[in-house]
């Protein structure tokens, strides 16, 4: 194999491996897990903030957040990531909601089992983070808004079980079995257990939404999140990849020895034939 063989090996295998991630990164981001979960505004614990409405199934599905001022004194405050997550949806959806984030976020819980959950957050006036950003606890991922002028300036607050519902919540049950009461979510889940680990975290999982609902692969979709086959890798997924592609420089050298030794053999023979 000549030097130039070797370097377009080397280039395919490069290739692979970025397209591969590229591949997995419309469907899979891994992240770590959430360390604990802390309130939206008045980091961590909700201080200077109260909730006006509060969660109700079948009727509000989350809890408004207003600042104790009152009126829109509180219009641009921060809205924070309840924990480490991902992006999974990030968009001015308008009519009634104006812009809202989804932060989908992977943790363990009393059993050692690892559980996802969405939080929601609505009515934003600006939003700082965009679809498929990694996320920690307590950054700030948009500030508090109104809808234009819809209401007055508050929060729209939710935590989600159900992975699929997106902003499509009619098409889906308005009760316990897709959504939690936020603060008490937030209450039984202050610290959790985590690791240096990535964990898979699946995105694009809302159907019918804008251009993420242009996505064939969306058509009945379903979302296996307990029975996962996909394992936690360390965070040195970098010297994983550099260690495959040693392997295969080492590989393409041993090739090469074997040829020049060949070679060299063939002149011997010729040699000793003289």
């Amino acid at each position: 194999m000549t030097r130039l063989h070797l370097i377009i090996a080397v280039g395919i295998a490069a290739c692979w491996f970025g397209a591969t991630e590229q591949l997995m990164a419309r469907d899979v981001i891994r992240h770590i897990l959430a360390d604990g979960f802390d309130y939206p505004v008045g980091k961590p614990d909700g201080k200077g903030y109260y909730k006006y409405r509060g969660y109700t199934p079948n009727g509000h599905l989350g809890e408004d957040w207003n600042g104790v001022g009152g009126g829109d004194s509180d219009l641009g405050d921060p809205i924070y990531s309840v924990a480490h997550g991902v992006v999974v949806f990030s968009d001015d959806v308008r009519k009634g909601w104006g812009n809202c984030v989804i932060v989908r976020h992977a943790y363990r819980d009393d059993r050692g089992k690892i559980r996802y959950v969405d939080s929601q957050y609505g009515h934003l006036l600006k939003r700082y983070v965009k679809l498929h950003d990694r996320v920690r606890r307590g950054q700030q991922i948009g500030s508090m808004g109104s809808n234009r002028g819809m209401y007055a300036a508050h929060l729209h607050f939710e935590m989600r079980k159900e992975l699929r519902l997106g902003m499509n919540r009619s098409s889906w049950p308005r009760n316990n079995s897709c959504y939690y009461h936020p603060t008490n979510f937030i209450k039984s889940h202050r610290k959790l257990r985590s690791s240096t680990k990535l964990y898979p975290i699946q995105v694009n999982t809302f159907a019918g939404q804008g251009r993420l609902g242009k996505d064939p692969r969306l058509k009945n979709l379903e979302v296996p999140v307990t029975e996962s086959s996909l394992r936690p890798i360390e965070k040195k997924g970098s010297e994983e990849k550099s260690s495959v592609l040693r392997n295969i420089l080492s590989r393409l050298r041993k090739e090469k020895d074997d040829e020049n030794e060949e070679a060299l053999e063939k002149m011997r023979r010729r040699l000793k034939k003289r």
